[in-house]
């Protein structure tokens, strides 16, 4: 799944077009490297978000297309 896209289906930025700008700002980055929206996601990846005050990095525990906004949280953990 493209990095864009999930970033949007587990809530951890809300429009797909704003995921699409921040890896464009490279304000986002994966296992320490900044990466673009193509990027392909799998899951032990270590996604690193620098918006706003504090960053937030998480690591990814499952990668699905459809999730309910209950089960969103399910899909990654706080480092």
């Amino acid at each position: 799944m493209r990095l864009d896209k999930y970033l949007k289906v587990s809530r951890l930025i809300k429009r797909r077009t704003v995921a699409n700008e921040a890896c464009d700002a490279e304000k986002i980055s994966v296992n320490g490297k900044i990466a673009r929206a193509s990027y392909d996601v799998k899951v032990n990846d270590i996604i690193e978000i620098n918006m706003g005050r504090t960053p937030l990095k998480v690591k990814v525990l499952k990668v699905v297309e459809v999730v309910g906004k209950d089960g969103a949280a399910d899909l990654y953990e706080v480092v």
